[in-house]
């Protein structure tokens, strides 16, 4: 075999690897928008924002008391609610969080000077004195003008206290929880669009198994009424991080609790 033969298959390969790693031509694209076809609308309240008792979000970055010579209007600062203003906040949601679960909503009602204190266990162990509460958290709303979003107690609470959380909060009926509203100065029922049955069931709000929290979802939405014209949109926990699992069994429920009651919504834990 000659120097000629021998070269010839190597200098074909080359030529076929250099063909192969030649770049195109870059393609010509083009994108075409239809303003006059407007697809689907994104909604404005995956936006929303959180207000929990942790560090100095409500006390002292939200709420200073109405004597404090901060300016604010009824206890809330007014700085926080023109920022909060501009930005056009669609919701906002209290108490939490993980300190949702731990939170007892009748201990933060009536007279400020008659009202338990609490120690937030999962946030520095403070003490706080229930200044703010449903009344206070609904002013601010009303100060904001966006829609509540409130956190009931399924890890450490009962049904019937949540239950009740809603009626006082929305309910114009002759009734034991509508009277104490009005008692405590809130003649008319408020409006609350978005209510979550627990935060965070899986750990800090009870360590539940999905199992477990879709039957305690099931019995505790089961008393969420709608009243006075209100319609709850009830929130139910999402899972921790990339548990398919939580959110499989969740939406695999076919009760008819879960499906005459409301459509739930599974949202990512906050």
């Amino acid at each position: 075999m000659n120097l000629k033969s021998a070269l010839l298959p190597l200098v074909v390969l080359y030529a076929v690897s250099a063909a192969a790693q030649k770049p195109a031509d870059p393609a010509n694209c083009r994108i075409e928008i239809f303003a006059d076809q407007p697809g689907v609308t994104i909604s404005k309240d995956i936006y929303g924002h959180f207000a929990e008792h942790l560090g100095h979000c409500i006390y002292d970055g939200i709420w200073v008391g109405k004597d404090s010579k901060i300016p604010n209007t009824e206890g809330v600062r007014n700085d926080v609610v023109k920022a909060l203003r501009e930005m056009k906040i669609p919701n906002l949601r209290w108490p939490g969080g993980c300190f949702a679960d731990t939170y007892h909503w009748k201990d933060g009602i009536g007279p400020a000077s008659e009202r338990p204190s609490i120690i937030n266990t999962f946030w520095g162990g403070v003490t706080e004195d229930n200044s703010f509460g449903t009344h206070e958290f609904m002013g601010l709303i009303d100060l904001l003008g966006c829609d509540p979003y409130i956190t009931g107690n399924l890890g450490s609470g009962t049904v019937q206290e949540m239950a009740q959380w809603v009626e006082y909060l929305t309910s114009d009926n002759k009734s034991p929880m509508a009277d104490l509203r009005k008692k405590n100065g809130r003649e008319k029922a408020w409006k609350v669009k978005y209510f979550a049955v627990g935060n965070e069931n899986w750990g800090c709000g009870g360590n539940m198994t999905p199992e477990y929290y879709t039957n305690e979802l099931r019995r505790y939405s089961t008393y969420l009424n709608n009243y006075s014209g209100n319609r709850l949109q009830r929130i139910a926990c999402g899972p921790n991080s990339d548990d398919y699992k939580w959110t499989e069994t969740l939406m695999k429920d076919r009760q008819p609790v879960l499906r005459r009651r409301t459509g739930f919504v599974v949202l990512p834990p906050l």
